[in-house]
Parts: structure tokens; C-alpha cells; sequence
């Protein structure tokens, strides 16, 4: 079905050259100031290909070691690094990062916007990850690079054993590099929910679209968990502070703990967007629509929720009860069901197709992860048994069902990807016999290398030892591992050279929609994006609407111009995507970059001890952020547009219903789980040892909490009120409550702290202290941070920026304050009443 064109008439031909104007790219030099999605997509996909290929070779190192028995070609602490890096690298720095970077480049295309909502945060993410991500790798050649594995347990990564600082790089580099995927995922989310063309309500959205707003749902709640993980342990080698310290009333056990709640969800999140990936690849291979849709749907939805009660998984053999493996065992297998669901709904599509079409290069690569993938699985349900699991723990047969679940399920779907979605991005496809040449090394060299660890593993080698004696019969099984490692790398070199020879970047001027696919992706396209955002009446438009891309090209559905002679894309409503409101973007400028570099800089030269230096960095950072949120809220600058078909929108909007109100309660979300992960490592801690927790005569009075409460509550109030009085034009009272408000808010923060430090507390003595003073000052940072947004907010009131309908940086920091005052309740309830009430 065709709907009514908004835009019959001929265009102006003057739109088409606005357009461009608006939408100009810089070049040269200035090209590190691009903030479009294509561009920064492309960097992205560049720069986490570049980690690959690094984490290959230090892959290819270890391989060589142990390719022979009593091997010294690498020494012990070498090749702790290299291991370490190695899983570091390509967890962290390729395979999520990745991901995301598809998402960037594929994800307006796909939903018919020309750009996502907030192009700086964007570059400002991409650049944060790029420049801490090599920094972070060259220290490898510094020896600093961490060696506690890449999963960092202590007590072995504390002070008393790893008293260097390759710890601590580790740490604060990749607590900054989450915190860098979590804008990502902020990005996304609201990208995905609020800037689909008209007509693409969520039962028509492409199932890509689908995984990627679930997978930013994971990432928001999973990797807060490492952040406060590696922030504890930092705290713990910096200040002393006991958290994993048995002595004093710690547990390593709440690292595993917090560590594998992220660590067994991000599984998922690299899996299931490789998955969505091979849902719109199998489609317009085979030439019919995917076979259960929306079984397919709830499949990646309900595999985001059980991720989440998995993380015992790895714990196994850790002496938790038995009851509690029991459920983290059936939690294991109950995940393979919808997984099995995705699979059969691939299967049924290929099955569907009226007939097969000739094999081309991404369709090997499908086939190829169908059956490493089943492979893997198979071993996942294996090791999901405990008695078996507690046989195969920290042996190479774990190395191999980890490989086969993450290299099968995620890198040959991403090289499937390459060559499907190349032509998007480039003059000229790549080349067919060359893709058939990568595929079949990549594929023989994988099974090589992989297969034979399974009996290496069952043989009794351990994993993560960097040698072994000839006469424990493991030489011949290393061999072979290590000659399909090389095979591997032929066919990623491969790949480099069809790169190399065909790969031409064009943005706009493209190789056009070779594969017949029915997803908007494949629109004709300019720099801009698409000439007019189509309304779109089914999954496959491209399809069911014959002439869409012909009268896309020619302006005749929405928003054909460039309003005001600015960048814009159309936001919808959320559910049945109707248009709202146009969105003015940002152009090319320095301020991400400069953000990012400051940003990273501080993190990286705190691990060296560099404080003025580092306060210099984060002085840079927040200046940066500060000039960049300046200009952000336009209000009423511009007049409502006509976006096509008469239909006149704003280009504004204000408060919750806004794209940045959805970013902000997705900010929230982020918080709460930060502080939901600090509450359960005081409540494990206290479970663990509570020898250590004060009996309620020890504990200090309550007037203080109380004190604290009530300036609390009523600096809420206020900040409330001062909603009315901007409303009011009051701008004197809104001012000065703003103002009281930070004040009573700061005082509420420093009377906890100084409470529990003139009550005799101090961090070091003792499990109980560090986590009472982790709390109070998680509480006292949010607090900061609220009132450096208030001190904004009253900055922009006096420079006669703020208004009633100018009003965003007011709502959000309103937001953002009730939330530290709510948390800031609950955390003077779980330190003072909880432990009355318990006894």
C-alpha cells in the first residue's frame, strides 16, 4: 500500500542545494571535527576493527608459545600481559564498541531519520573511546599493561600482590571506556524511540532497530556494575579502603559478583545485535520477508531479561550454596530457548525463499556462525551443568566454548555485515572471490584452532598457564590450535586486501542497493542523508511501496528542506510515530573533541599520579561541556515549520515528552543502577562478615541523618517551586531558590560525611567503614554534579537565555536533583536505619 504522498508538487530546486549547505563536511584536517552519524560511523567501525586486528596479534603470540612443549620464546610476566590484553582488548575495545559503531552508522538510515539526536554525544563518545583505547594498548610496550587477567580478581590484582600500577591503568581505563558506551547507549535508545520516519510504529520497526533498543536497555543496566566494581578495588589500592580485604571484613567474592553481572549480560549484548544483523541480512538475501517477526521480537527481549540471572554461571565452583547454583544452572539453560527461537526463524526464512539464490559472500558467513554458533551452544549447556562445569572450570575447554560462543556469534556475523552493508557506504562492493577466500580460512582455521581445545581442556590443561612439560601429552593438540590461528589471520589478511583494492568511501554517492533489500537503508542518499523522510506502512517498504525511493529522491514526502537553513531530522512519537516536532542539529565543531581529550586525559593521568595535570584535563572537559550545552536549547528561535502535506510542527519542545527528557530519564536509569550496585555491595558485605558491622549501640546518633533528610526534602521543594517562578517570570525568587537550593543540598552531603568522620569512622578499619563512606560519597558526588547543573541553570537565567518555554536545561536539572535527593533518602536509610532494624 502507497500512502498519500505529503509533497506531489515538483520541489524547488534552491531546497536541494540548502540541504547541502547545511549538511557540508569538513575535510582535511578538520576532519576530526565531524559529528555526523556516517562519518563518525565509519571512524568507529575503523577503530574498533584496528583493536581487532591488535588483539590478534597478541593472540597469534600466545599461540606461538604454546605451540611446543618447555617453550621460552615468551616469558611468564609477558605473557600474563598479553592474555590479559588480549581478553581486555576484545571485550572492551572491540566487541562492544563494534557493535555500537554499526548501530551509529546503519541505525538513522534504517529508520528514515537523517541524523540521531545528538550528534556530539556521538563524537564526543567516539573520540573518548578512541583516545583512551590506544592509549591504554600502548602501555603493552611500556610494561605497564595490566596482568590480573581480564577479568581483574582479587586479591590477586590488590596492592599487597600487584603493587604496580598496571592495576590501576586497567581500572580507571576501562571504568572511562564504559562510561563512553553508556552515552552510546543513551544515544541510541532515544535515536531508536524518537526519530523513526511517520508510520514506523514499533510492530514495523526492523528487527535490528529492536536489538540495538535492547541491547542499550543491557548496557544501561549491566555496566554501572563494573564502573562501581573497579571503582571499589581502585578505592581499595589507592586509600586502603578493605572492600576485598578478608581481614577486615571484605570478600573477593563481591567482585565476582559485580563483575560477572555485567560480564555475563554483555555476552548478549555482543551477541544480539551480531543476531539482529544476520535478521535483516537473511531477509534480503533470500528475497522474502523474516519468517516470525514477532516471535523473533520476544526472543531478543526475553534474552535480555534472563542475561540478568546468569552471572552465577561463572561462579560455579566458587562455594555458593547449592540452591543458588541451582537457579543460576536452569537460568543457563532456560536462555538457549529463545535463542533456539532465532535461529529457527532464520532457518524457516531460507526455507521460505520460492527459490535458493547463489551463494554470495555474507550469506557463507551466516551459514558459517549458524554452525559455530550451535556449537558453542551445545558447550554452553554442557558447562550450565554444575557437576560437569566443576570437571571443565579454568580448563581449555572453557577457552573453546567461549570462543565458539563469541568469535562464532559475533565476528562472522560482523564480517557478514561488511560485505552486505559496504555497498551502503561505498562506490564499489567487495569482491566475491575474494570474501569466498576469507570466509573458507577464517572458517577452517576457526574449527583448527578451537575444536581441538575442547580435548586439550578435557585433557587436563589449565587455561592461562604460559608453558608446559612434553610429558603431559598436550604438544601435538597446541600444534594444530596454533596452525588454524594462522589460518585465521590469512583470511582476516585477506579481507584487508579486498579492503584495500575496493573499499571507496562515499557517503551519498554509493553502490546502490545491490542486494534488492527492503529496509529504508538502502534509499537513495546524499550527505544529508535522505532528500524527504518517507511514511512508511510496513517492515519492508523498499518492497510494498513501489516508486518510494523515486519519490523520496525527488522531495515529495517529509521535511524536504533544511528549515531556517539548519540541520534537522523529524521526531515522532514514540509508539505509532507520528510526527511531533523537527529537531535542529549541531554542524561540525572542536567542542567534542576537546571534551573527550579532557575527559580522557583526566582518568589516564590520575593512574600516573598526575594531578595538576589531571585537574587540568577535567578543568577542560567540564569548560568544554559547558560551551557545548550553551547553545543547546533553541526555545523559540525558530518559527513552526511546514514539514509537508500542510502540517505545521515546532522546532521545540520542552520537558518530559522531550528527546532530551527520554535521555535524561535514561540517565537516571544509569544512576539508580550505579547506586543499586554500591547498596548491594554494602548488603553482600554485611551478609559475608557481619562481625564487622557496628552493634547499634556503636552506631552514631540520628540527628544528624535526620538533619540531613530534612535538607534534603527541602531543597527538592524549592528547586520545585522554582519551576512556578520561572513560569511567572520571577527570575529574582527563581534565581535565589536556585541557589538556596545548591546550598542545602551541598550542607546535606558534607554533614553525613563529617558526621561519620567525627563519629569516630574511619575507611580503612574496616569493611563496614569503606562502605559507608563509598555511599556517602557516591552522594556527595551526584550532589556535585546536581549543583554544578543548577549553577548552569541560574548562569543561563542571568545571561537571559532561560524562559518557560525555553526551558530545558531547568527540567533536566530539575530531574537530576530529585533523583540525588531521593537517593540521598536511601542511602541514609540503608546506613542508619537498616542497621537498627537488623540488629
Amino acid at each position: 500500500m502507497t500512502p498519500k504522498l505529503p509533497n506531489p508538487s515538483p520541489r524547488p530546486q534552491e531546497e536541494e542545494g540548502a540541504l547541502l549547505r547545511a549538511w557540508w563536511r569538513p575535510s582535511g584536517w578538520r576532519l576530526v571535527t565531524v559529528v555526523d552519524n556516517a562519518s563518525i560511523g565509519l571512524l568507529y567501525i575503523a577503530t574498533a576493527f584496528l583493536f581487532f586486528l591488535l588483539a590478534g596479534v597478541l593472540a597469534l603470540l600466545m599461540r606461538t608459545q604454546l605451540a611446543a612443549p618447555d617453550s621460552h620464546l615468551i616469558g611468564h610476566a609477558l605473557y600474563n600481559q598479553l592474555f590479559t590484553m588480549h581478553g581486555t582488548v576484545m571485550m572492551f575495545l572491540f566487541a562492544v564498541p563494534a557493535v555500537e559503531a554499526i548501530a551509529v552508522l546503519l541505525l538513522p538510515n534504517m529508520l528514515g531519520a537523517r541524523d540521531l539526536p545528538f550528534p556530539r554525544l556521538s563524537a564526543y563518545a567516539y573520540w573518548a573511546y578512541a583516545v583512551g583505547g590506544l592509549v591504554f594498548f600502548c602501555s603493552i610496550f611500556f610494561g605497564l599493561a595490566p596482568d590480573g587477567g581480564w577479568f581483574m580478581y582479587p586479591p590477586l590484582t590488590g596492592s599487597q600482590y600487584s603493587p604496580a600500577m598496571n592495576a590501576d591503568l586497567w581500572l580507571l581505563g576501562i571504568g572511562f571506556i564504559e562510561i563512553s558506551a553508556i552515552a552510546g547507549a543513551i544515544e541510541l535508545a532515544v535515536g531508536i524511540l524518537r526519530t523513526r520516519a511517520p508510520g514506523m510504529s514499533l510492530d514495523k520497526m526492523p528487527i535490528f532497530a529492536w536489538v540495538m533498543l535492547v541491547f542499550c536497555g543491557m548496557v544501561i543496566i549491566a555496566f554501572p556494575a563494573v564502573i562501581v566494581a573497579t571503582a571499589l578495588l581502585e578505592l581499595e589500592r589507592a586509600f586502603d579502603m578493605p572492600f576485598f580485604i578478608t581481614q577486615r571484613g571484605g570478600d573477593p567474592l563481591l567482585w565476582q559478583h559485580l563483575f560477572w553481572f555485567f560480564g555475563h549480560p554483555e555476552v548478549y549484548i555482543i551477541f544480539l545485535p551480531a543476531a539482529g544483523m544476520v535478521s535483516m541480512m537473511v531477509p534480503a538475501m533470500t528475497g522474502v520477508p523474516l519468517v516470525g517477526y514477532r516471535w523473533v521480537v520476544m526472543a531478543v527481549v526475553g534474552t535480555g531479561f534472563i542475561s540478568f540471572g546468569l552471572w552465577v554461571h561463572h561462579m560455579f565452583a566458587t562455594g555458593i550454596p547449592a540452591l543458588s547454583l541451582s537457579f543460576a544452572s536452569a537460568a543457563s539453560m532456560a536462555v538457549s530457548v529463545p535463542t533456539a527461537i532465532q535461529v529457527f526463524a532464520w532457518i524457516a526464512t531460507i526455507a521460505a525463499a520460492l527459490r535458493l539464490r547463489p551463494l554470495k559472500t555474507p550469506m557463507l558467513f551466516i551459514l558459517g556462525f549458524f554452525f559455530i554458533f550451535v556449537l558453542g551452544g551445545l558447550t554452553g549447556v554442557m558447562v550450565a551443568v554444575i557437576p560437569f562445569d566443576l570437571q571443565a572450570h579454568d580448563s581449555y575447554f572453557v577457552v573453546a566454548h567461549l570462543h565458539y560462543v563469541l568469535f562464532g556469534g559475533m565476528v562472522f556475523p560482523l564480517f557478514a555485515a561488511f560485505y552486505f552493508w559496504t555497498p551502503l557506504v561505498s562506490r564499489r562492493a567487495l569482491s566475491e572471490r575474494l570474501g569466498r577466500w576469507a570466509f573458507w580460512l577464517m572458517f577452517v582455521g576457526f574449527n583448527v584452532t578451537f575444536f581441538p581445545m575442547h580435548f586439550t581442556g578435557l585433557a587436563g590443561m589449565p587455561r592461562r598457564v604460559y608453558t608446559y612439560a612434553e610429558s603431559q601429552g598436550w604438544g601435538l593438540l597446541n600444534m594444530v590450535s596454533t596452525v588454524g590461528a594462522y589460518l585465521i589471520a590469512a583470511g582476516v589478511l585477506v579481507f584487508i586486501w579486498d579492503l584495500a583494492r575496493n573499499f571507496r568511501p562515499a557517503i551519498g554517492r554509493n553502490a546502490g542497493n545491490v542486494w534488492n533489500a527492503g529496509t529504508l537503508e538502502w534509499l537513495p542518499s546524499e550527505i544529508y542523508g535522505v532528500r524527504s523522510i518517507p511514511r512508511v506502512t510496513s517492515r519492508e517498504p523498499l518492497w510494498d511501496q513501489p516508486g518510494l525511493a523515486r519519490d523520496v529522491a525527488a522531495g515529495r514526502y517529509f521535511l524536504p528542506s533544511a528549515p531556517s537553513g539548519t540541520r534537522s531530522t523529524l521526531v515522532t512519537s514514540a509508539v505509532d510515530a507520528q510526527p511531533d516536532y523537527v529537531l535542529p542539529l549541531p554542524g561540525p565543531g572542536w567542542l567534542p573533541l576537546l571534551a573527550a581529550l579532557g575527559t580522557a586525559g583526566f582518568f589516564l593521568l590520575l593512574t600516573f599520579k598526575m594531578h595538576a595535570l589531571a585537574a587540568a584535563c577535567g578543568v577542560l572537559a567540564v569548560a568544554s561541556l559547558w560551551r557545548w550545552l550553551w547553545d543547546a536549547d533553541t526555545g523559540p528561535d525558530y518559527a513552526p515549520v511546514d514539514i509537508g502535506a500542510g502540517e505545521r510542527v515546532p522546532m521545540m519542545c520542552s520537558g518530559a515528552a522531550s528527546h532530551y527528557g527520554w535521555a535524561m530519564t535514561l540517565l537516571v536509569i544509569v544512576c539508580a543502577s550505579i547506586f543499586g550496585s554500591l547498596c548491594f555491595a554494602y548488603l553482600f558485605l554485611w551478609t559475608t562478615a557481619p562481625g564487622a558491622w557496628p552493634d547499634v549501640a556503636e552506631l552514631a546518633g540520628v540527628g544528624r541523618p535526620v538533619l540531613s533528610a530534612c535538607l534534603l526534602l527541602g531543597g527538592s521543594a524549592l528547586v520545585a517551586r522554582c519551576g512556578h517562578w520561572l513560569h511567572e517570570k520571577q527570575h529574582g525568587l527563581f534565581r535565589a531558590g536556585m541557589v538556596t537550593g545548591a546550598v542545602l543540598l551541598g550542607v546535606a552531603s558534607g554533614l553525613e560525611l563529617h558526621g561519620h568522620w567525627a563519629h569516630g569512622l574511619r575507611p580503612q578499619a574496616s569493611a563496614y567503614a569503606a562502605a559507608v563512606y563509598a555511599v556517602s560519597g557516591l552522594q556527595a558526588f551526584f550532589a556535585l554534579i546536581a549543583m554544578t547543573m543548577g549553577a548552569f541553570t541560574v548562569a543561563r537565567s542571568v545571561a537571559g537565555r532561560l524562559s518557560y518555554t525555553r526551558r530545558a536545561c531547568y527540567h533536566a536539572t530539575m530531574m537530576m536533583w530529585h533523583y540525588t535527593v531521593a537517593q540521598g533518602l536511601l542511602g541514609l536509610g540503608l546506613m542508619h536505619a537498616f542497621p537498627r532494624l537488623v540488629g
